[in-house]
């Protein structure tokens, strides 16, 4: 029993064996904390500012990735030729302005619909340029036989962030009520502490980004920005194992991978949850992504489940369309989350293990472009059916958008791959000065 725990953690945790991805991985569990803490904030605090209108949580959504629809390709170019660590540098000191500004005027109780928007809007300019160079920094740090296990830690630090940061908003916005807002509970100051704590975080992993070792990379691309681009599409276009995965999450970011519209808005309108409920719910959510993530960490072929996190994602969103209340929506927002993150870190890890290095920043913008970018378009799609005052309600509108992830998994699972191509040998590049 001893020996098979210790196997199964040996495998779960075996980039963390590697000093240096060790460091970047705790310190970004630590930022991601406030980050989640501070979206929550976010989404609560619109919802507050407009009497719990989904359309707006859309619209904000809209603006916080409509950056990836727009610039992720352009981005991709950039994290290829400019060092990684000046590009994390200048994401994260943006980040932490729009954090800084979203606690101050919330403070003030000046803070407005227009302004959470323009606050998202420029978070999303950061975002569109740090997914990518985050997705391309794990094999600076790991060998390629722990690529997939460090996709996954990657993913599950980012779920457990989720859930304790998700879960502490409740309690510091209760705290905020007699910190920041006097006692009064309906006071919209007392929104604006997670958003201060949240800022603390940052200081923790600019100063690791500062310090960490980051290797030589093998060359520089030639040419043009524009001519970059087109090579990384003509990669994907020809590539039928990475083009098909990515086509998968790109759907499935347009229909179902929408929570951030679908839990707060079924939390705090379809519930009629408060705050603590509200973070428990999205907790739940977290924990479910949190261990399907621990699950993929453990499997050494990341293809294999693949289609089974889908079929577990549409399930469990057409379940959550039935559920009476919030108390069983709980384990039903455990297995979206835990469906989620099956699919996500298998499509990752598959991505990843068939892309040669001197591509990966633009193919992984391009990933980055299907997961975020569909945002925009999938949460106007979504808030849009599931609103009450849409054309379906919420119960309908969240089984509609079930029912079109679950043609689109049906029309690609014969053209999913189920082994890994080999990635291509670089083409000669200029040598790149270590980051």
């Amino acid at each position: 029993m001893l020996a098979s725990l210790s196997g199964w953690s040996a495998r779960t945790f075996s980039a963390l064996r590697h000093p240096n991805y060790r460091r970047y991985w705790f310190s970004q569990l630590l930022s991601l904390v406030g980050s989640w803490m501070q979206a929550t904030a976010q989404q609560y605090l619109v919802l507050e500012l407009t009497g719990g209108s989904s359309a707006a949580l859309g619209y904000v959504t809209v603006a916080q990735f409509l950056p990836s629809l727009l610039l992720s390709l352009f981005a991709g170019a950039v994290v290829d030729r400019v060092p990684r660590r000046r590009v994390l540098l200048a994401t994260q000191i943006t980040l932490l302005f729009t954090a800084v500004t979203l606690a101050v005027t919330t403070h003030l109780g000046i803070v407005t619909l227009p302004l959470v928007m323009a606050i998202a809007f420029v978070g999303g300019i950061a975002n569109a340029f740090d997914m990518p160079a985050r997705q391309s920094m794990v094999v600076d740090f790991v060998p390629r036989s722990d690529v997939p296990n460090a996709v996954a830690l990657n993913s599950l630090s980012f779920n457990v962030s989720r859930t304790v940061g998700q879960a502490l908003f409740g309690i510091v916005a209760a705290l905020g009520v007699s910190l920041l807002a006097a006692g009064d509970p309906d006071d919209i100051s007392r929104l604006a502490l997670p958003f201060y704590l949240n800022v603390s975080s940052f200081f923790v992993v600019l100063f690791v980004i500062a310090t960490l070792p980051f290797p030589p990379r093998e060359g520089i691309p030639q040419g043009s920005v524009g001519e970059n681009i087109r090579e990384g599409l003509a990669y994907v276009r020809r590539t039928p194992a990475v083009r098909n995965v990515m086509l998968l999450v790109g759907l499935m970011s347009l229909t179902i991978i929408n929570f951030n519209v679908i839990i707060p808005y079924y939390a705090r309108v379809v519930f009629g949850a408060r705050e603590a409920a509200f973070g428990t719910l999205s907790a739940m959510f977290g924990l479910g992504a949190m261990a399907g993530a621990l699950w993929q960490a453990s499997k050494p072929n990341p293809l294999r489940n693949l289609r089974l996190g889908g079929v577990i994602l549409l399930a469990s969103a057409a379940t959550l369309a039935l559920t009476p209340g919030p108390l069983l929506a709980g384990p039903v927002l455990a297995a979206c989350g835990f469906g989620m993150l099956s699919l996500l870190v298998s499509a990752n890890s598959a991505v990843q293990l068939s892309i040669p290095d001197h591509l990966r920043g633009r193919v992984m913008s391009l990933y980055s472009f299907v997961l975020v970018g569909m945002g925009p378009p999938g949460a106007l799609i979504a808030s849009f059916l599931i609103g009450k005052e849409g054309p379906l309600g919420p119960r309908v509108g969240l089984l509609t958008l079930a029912a079109l992830g679950g043609l689109s998994l049906l029309f690609l699972w014969r053209r999913l791959p189920r082994q890994l191509p080999r990635p291509e040998p670089a083409p000669g590049a200029a040598p790149a000065a270590a980051d």
